[in-house]
Order: structure tokens, then sequence, then C-alpha cells
């Protein structure tokens, strides 16, 4: 008997998983071995922190977008903190996601944050002290996104630590309207996690510029953005976790079971 599209869905959806997660073990254990990954450690399962993260970071502040950028988000793990310490010291507003988004959004204004607090204030428990918490951005647009990466391609794919809340980030910022198309897609790695493919799919949000301690690549990628939330792939725990997921399937008049 042929198989299904449901089951043939099934089967490339499982090698695409599988594909991912090879990528990120294999990175995971070259930056293990080669002593590139830094605290903390073991990086397994994290967005990982690297030898020269810093440098990496100031490549990103190099470019226009951050410069005339007024609004960034940036994603909250160890590698980006250098990144989220100079929005802060640039005088601009930071907005981070709150752990697995279950309070929505930290915003950060520099202008309500004593300047010897902006170090503390771009950790995630610094977030929680000095950061407004909301589930609405309305007023902030954002004008740049940095993204976490364990790897990505020199044309834009990427993959991140499995969990899928970034492109969930994503699909809620765009569906929301809080992000445009004209927003860019950023992220810092180390040189060793460029990979030379990585399969998307079509919730996956490809990166537009790649800095690294080294070089800074502008992917000109051809991949087509997320619209938003994909309902039909999304598993109802998420809505049960996320009041602002929940909230929005409301609105949209979605039900999960």
């Amino acid at each position: 008997m042929p198989s299904t599209n449901f089951e043939q869905k099934s089967t490339l959806d499982s090698t695409i998983r599988k594909r991912k997660q090879e990528i990120r073990e294999y990175i995971w254990k070259l930056m293990e071995e080669k002593n590139i990954a830094r605290f903390p450690r073991p990086v397994f399962g994290r967005i990982p922190n690297f030898i020269g993260a810093d440098k990496a970071a100031e490549r990103l502040l190099e470019l226009d977008v951050f410069k005339e950028a007024e609004v960034i988000f940036v994603n909250p793990d160890s590698p980006q903190k250098h990144v989220r310490y100079r929005v802060l010291l640039s005088g601009k507003k930071l907005v981070m996601a709150t752990p697995r988004l279950r309070k929505g959004f930290w915003i950060l204004d520099p202008e309500r944050i004593p300047r010897a607090k902006y170090n503390l204030a771009s950790t995630i428990k610094g977030a929680s002290i000095f950061g407004k918490t909301t589930s609405n951005l309305d007023n902030y647009h954002i004008d740049l996104k940095v993204a976490g990466s364990v790897a990505v391609t020199k044309d834009g794919a990427r993959v991140g630590k499995g969990g899928g809340y970034s492109d969930l980030e994503f699909g809620i910022l765009t569906q929301y309207g809080w992000i445009s198309d004209e927003t860019q897609i950023v992220t810092t790695v180390h040189d060793i996690q460029i990979v030379k493919s990585i399969p998307m799919t079509k919730h996956d949000v490809p990166i537009d510029i790649v800095a690294t301690p080294t070089q800074t690549i502008f992917t000109n990628h051809k991949y087509e953005r997320p619209k938003g939330i994909y309902w039909d792939e999304l598993d109802s725990h998420y809505l049960r976790e996320i009041p602002i997921l929940e909230r929005l399937a409301k609105e949209k008049k979605i039900t999960k079971k």
C-alpha cells in the first residue's frame, strides 16, 4: 500500500529532526574537545558560550543595522551577554524573552537602570530585577533581533538548541506585528559553528547576518521567513505553558486538544 501524505510528512519531519540533532551533537562535542567552549559547561543542550564571544559581539555592534536600531531583541543565553550589555550602554531599549516565554518579555530601558548595574541587567537574573515584565510590545517595534545559535550556514540556515522557543518568539512577534520583514535577524557564533548545510522547515527562522570573532557574513539567504505561528504543527502543551500564546490562540479562535 502506498504511503499517505501524512506518513510521508511524518517521515520527512523525523529525518529533519534527526539531522538537526546530529549537527547539534557534532558542534557541542567539537567545542568541548577543542576547548573553545566557555562557562556554563558542558555546553551540551545549550546555546554554547565560546572564546571570542565578545569579539563576535563587537563585530555586530559595528553594523549600521545595530547603530540605527532603537529597540533590540536579544536572546538570553550566555554568548550574547556582551551584546545585551552593549545595547544598554548604547542607550537602546533591550527586549528579552522571559524563560520559556512563561511571563512574556522583559523590557529594559537604560534610562531607568543605574549605569553601574548595566552588567548585571544584561543577565537573566538582572533582567528579572531591572526589566519591566510584559506580554504586550505594542509600543516597542523590534528594529533588530539577535538569536542564539548552535550552528549556522553561510547561506542563513540556523539550528538552535532544540526547544523551539526562538521560533515561537519570532512567530508571536510576527503575529502581533511587533517585528516586520525589514527587521534583520542576526546571530553571533564561533567560526567553528559554521557548517555546510542545515535542513530548514517553514517554521525555522533564517539568519540575515552572522558575526564571528573573525568575520561578518551577510547571508543573502533564499529562505522564506515564517508568517507567524503554524498552529497545526504546535503541540497543545505550549498553550498551557505560555500565557501569551494561549491569549493569541483565543484571539485567533484557535482550538487545540
